[in-house]
């Protein structure tokens, strides 16, 4: 007798066409979710790589040798005694931080190596850990201990620069913040100029420091040459002190380093640290009366018949304004408008005419004076040396 059984398909193979692909397909699905893993880690490590690399190019903008380095405010070069405090200052926190980012980085990195994602992963939560007493100690003291550290390094610094004694030859000037120039007195030698501050040069043979009183005529500014000193802000009805003892002869940029307006980027101030021959000749120049001659004997009339004078000084004549700079001896610098341009004849002639040309929303009014007596009083203001 024969019996006829019933023909089953084999496990797995159910389902005609349908069964056969099933294998291939979970395969493809497990290789494309371990792709997609694989792009997110690769997209981590760029980020990571492309942030590490901004910076190393930042770090190395810092500490490169610019083709002038007497036009970049660089604070790594310090040049003054109080640039030095505040530039070893920098050194200790960039340390503590530099140690604390590789420290956080270095556990980021393994726990992001260690701990991914992985293809047979259940998605459940790891163990979570509670109450360890010395974790919580740890990141409590630690932390407290660095703020400790640099609060106290910091407030040394602080106190040796506020606190340094002015010996006997030290010069004295008072910086004044206009919006937005700026104006320097010498009380003690009779001196007034502006936007460009001359020192002596300080050195442990002969030394001059320079104790700045910082005042400010309107609004909030700071006082800032980064090789020099650190900041120190003007406020109105509220002196400021600073110092500074240069310890090389040269060209130093500084900034108001505090928003003030419209034209607070263009705020610049030029600090000329010379030798004591050097500085003592230009005090002696500073002192003399403005020059005057016959052949600009019409740009003098001009100058002082129009609102110049509300605005202006010029030593030996009628104009005794103080609310724009002092221009007995205007031609002595090398530049116009608190360092916008170079001062020459042409940059003088067209700040006349147009002083929102230079810089846009400048407090100095465009005197629209004809060409004629635009040119008679640039040909006297060009002899104001």
């Amino acid at each position: 007798m024969v019996i006829e059984l019933p023909c089953h398909a084999p496990e797995g193979r159910k389902g005609g066409a349908d069964g056969d692909s099933r294998l291939p397909r979970n395969i493809g699905q497990r290789e494309m979710h371990r792709s997609a893993q694989t792009r997110a880690l690769l997209g981590r490590v760029a980020g990571v790589a492309v942030l590490l690399a901004a910076g190393l190019l930042a770090a190395s903008l810092c500490l490169a040798s610019p083709s002038d380095p007497t036009q970049i405010p660089n604070i790594f070069k310090p040049q003054s005694t109080p640039a030095h405090s505040i530039f070893h200052l920098s050194m200790l926190i960039l340390a503590i931080t530099g140690a604390i980012f590789a420290v956080v980085f270095s556990l980021l990195a393994y726990s992001v190596a260690k701990f991914r994602k992985r293809a047979n992963d259940d998605d459940r939560e790891p163990a979570q850990v509670y109450g360890s007493n010395q974790i919580e100690l740890a990141w409590t003291v630690i932390p407290i201990l660095i703020v400790l550290v640099l609060f106290l390094a910091t407030a040394r610094v602080i106190r040796s620069i506020q606190d340094a004694p002015q010996p006997p030859g030290a010069i004295e000037v008072t910086a004044i913040g206009h919006q937005f120039w700026w104006e320097f007195r010498y009380p003690a030698l009779g001196v007034v100029t502006a936007n460009e501050l001359h020192v002596p040069v300080s050195n442990p043979a002969n030394s001059t420091p320079t104790f700045l009183t910082l005042l400010s005529a309107d609004t909030d500014h700071s006082f800032w040459v980064p090789r020099l000193a650190g900041k120190t802000d003007l406020i109105p009805n509220h002196p400021n002190h600073t110092w500074i003892d240069p310890q090389e002869a040269g060209l130093y940029i500084g900034q108001c380093a505090q928003y003030c307006g419209t034209q607070h980027a263009k705020m610049l101030l030029r600090v000329y640290v010379d030798s004591p021959e050097q500085f003592k000749q230009w005090v002696e120049e500073q002192k003399k009366p403005a020059v005057s001659t016959d052949a600009v004997a019409e740009g003098r009339r001009i100058f002082e018949t129009t609102a110049c004078v509300n605005c202006h000084a010029v030593a030996g004549t009628v104009a005794n304004g103080r609310f724009g700079p002092d221009l007995t001896h205007l031609m002595s610098r090398d530049t116009i408008a608190s360092g916008a341009a170079s001062n020459s004849e042409e940059n003088l002639r067209a700040w006349i005419q147009s002083p929102d040309s230079f810089k846009p929303g400048s407090l100095m009014p465009a005197m629209q004076l004809t060409d004629h007596d635009l040119d008679a009083l640039t040909a006297y203001l060009v002899t104001l040396r």
